[in-house]
């Protein structure tokens, strides 16, 4: 069953179970990605976004949910914030296995030695490098540092 299928399929049940956030979420879902396949087919691309690009709307999802709920949680209004963050979870199931600190590490260090990056300079083609392999499953912030901090020491 495809990422596209299983969304369906889990907001029919969600539906019949009448759970109204997680109805509210999956519905968010489509809609982004929608109109992700409606770009594409702009730009003369006409299967749709892939995986890869479904992967990247649900990270987008999920950190715009926290970023909410940390202003609501600011602002005082806890029941906001939860509901933003149960929404975030929801997203998250659809996501793969997050890497940890390791992982981040060892694929930076993998992309810096293949691509013979010297400094600064291509910082640019190893996040685009690992964006390209980790889509999804990369906090690309983290890993941005990581770069970061190895192509200085190579300098």
């Amino acid at each position: 069953m495809t990422l596209r299928d299983q969304i369906m399929s889990d907001l029919k049940d969600a539906m019949r179970a009448k759970d109204s956030v997680r109805v509210s979420t999956l519905r968010l879902i489509q809609a982004a990605v929608k109109d992700r396949d409606i770009a594409a087919r702009a730009a003369d691309r006409c299967e749709g976004c892939d995986v890869g690009e479904i992967q990247a709307i649900l990270q987008k999802l999920v950190k715009q949910r926290e970023e909410s709920a940390d202003t609501y949680e600011s602002a005082g209004r806890l029941d906001l914030a939860e509901r933003e963050r149960r929404e975030a979870e929801i997203v998250r199931e659809y996501l793969p296995e997050p890497m940890g600190e390791g992982e981040i590490a060892e694929a930076a260090r993998q992309v810096v030695d293949e691509l013979d990056a010297a400094g600064l300079k291509d910082m640019g083609k190893c996040m685009g490098a690992l964006k390209q392999r980790y889509t999804g499953r990369m906090d690309f912030s983290r890993a941005g540092e990581t770069v970061k901090t190895l192509l200085q020491n190579r300098a």
